[in-house]
């Protein structure tokens, strides 16, 4: 039986005044997705376990089944296994956003403006990475290009500084606040701070940049740094699950968890990881897969988690809609002729448009088996209040997978 996963990144949210007081989720309009609840599963469900930084990497480890207390070293690392990092077992990564900050003339009283450097296009961030690397680059410190403003450092032999690092901050977790109080502050990671410091004399002169400025857009002028992790290793699915899987994502993170785990990560064409992706190609792409012999794929949508991060409302809505409007017709119509499946929706982790960053909250999902329908099991529409209303709780995130794999 084929078991496909929905992931809307980052989807459940807050009641919020410039909804009316009501979640994406309650105001969106998603038929198909509310079809399918009103037979299924409803719930609640624990991705981000207690003492864990709530993020994607912690919540989708933990809806594929890998308990993240067990197998999680870092954000980075999984990202630099997408990228093609060579990475030894000494060495340890960081994550390279390349953000918007402020013009002050000290580093320190700059404010993060975008954590995406503007929205900053794959091929100018190339040019911006490999500006970072001419200047900073060599020794210990490379850097790696990946997609839009997500990028990755190695630092040689450094994995013995892990732990004398300090928690270094996700920019997304401090958008339109001074980044004072939030850098590089241990003795073993002031390198990591002087880096940030040069980038910006760096970039700030960069053509890509001048020319951003020149057609009003936010300029990508600094580096930050987080995200640090050592060398990663997931069992594979295949043999955790007897079956073969794939995982279809437009962001480095979830594309090197499926190498990790021996799936298949096949690439799309125009998927962008914001509201602008191609969701009928990745539809299509998830149907292929099926088509070619997974019995399981993951198919990750990034555009509601950056719609969140950037406090915008109506498109956290809208990016909803165009899942269901887009997305699953093209996954039901071949669904739909075979002769049982079983089809889950969830989002990751909360991603609240008020906060602009993610939080450990738990979240709704659905799970749906072809046979279920006509039920009437489940519930009118599927949103946070609903889920929460029908008393199912897994606490254990790592569990909800088991049971949709046993349905």
């Amino acid at each position: 039986m084929k078991h496909i996963i929905v992931l809307y990144d980052g989807m459940a949210d807050q009641p919020n005044e410039a909804l009316g007081g009501k979640t994406p989720m309650q105001l969106a309009h998603k038929p198909l997705f509310d079809a399918m609840g009103r037979d299924a599963e409803v719930g609640m469900v624990q991705t981000v376990a207690k003492g864990l930084r709530p993020g994607s990497d912690v919540a989708n480890l933990s809806v594929l089944g890998y308990d993240p207390k067990e197998c999680y070293t870092g954000r980075s690392p999984l990202e630099a296994v997408s990228i093609g990092v060579p990475m030894g077992e000494e060495d340890l990564t960081l994550r390279c956003n390349l953000v918007s900050l402020s013009g002050e003339a000290d580093f320190a009283a700059k404010t993060m403006l975008d954590y995406s450097g503007g929205d900053i296009s794959t091929p100018e961030a190339a040019q911006l990475i490999a500006a970072v690397q001419a200047d900073l680059g060599g020794g210990a410190f490379t850097y790696y290009a990946g997609v839009a403003y997500r990028h990755c450092l190695l630092w040689r032999g450094a994995k013995e500084k892990l732990r004398r690092l300090a928690p270094l901050t996700p920019p997304h977790d401090i958008t339109d606040k001074p980044i004072a109080g939030h850098l590089p502050q241990t003795p073993e990671s002031l390198v990591l701070l002087q880096m940030m410091e040069q980038s910006a004399a760096v970039l700030k002169a960069h053509p890509v940049n001048l020319a951003r400025c020149a057609a009003g857009k936010l300029p990508a002028n600094a580096i930050w740094l987080w995200g640090e992790g050592s060398r990663p290793a997931l069992p594979l699915f295949a043999e955790r699950f007897g079956c073969r899987g794939s995982i279809i994502s437009a962001v480095d993170l979830l594309k090197g968890i499926g190498i990790l785990a021996g799936m298949r990560t096949p690439e799309v064409e125009g998927a962008t990881a914001y509201i602008d992706t191609n969701y009928e190609g990745k539809a299509r792409c998830a149907v292929e897969e099926l088509q070619s012999g997974a019995d399981f794929v993951y198919l990750h949508i990034e555009a509601t988690d950056e719609c969140g991060h950037r406090g915008e409302a109506e498109n956290k809505v809208r990016a909803i809609e165009l899942i269901d409007e887009r997305v699953l017709p093209i996954l039901l119509e071949y669904l739909d002729g075979q002769e049982d499946y079983a089809l889950m929706i969830l989002p990751d982790h909360p991603t609240p448009l008020a906060l602009k960053t993610h939080t450990g909250d738990a979240v709704p999902y659905m799970l749906f088996r072809k046979s279920m329908a006509g039920s009437g099991r489940g519930v009118p529409s599927v949103t946070e209040e609903s889920a929460a209303a029908t008393g199912r709780f897994i606490a254990h995130g790592p569990d909800l997978i088991k049971r949709f794999m046993a349905i």
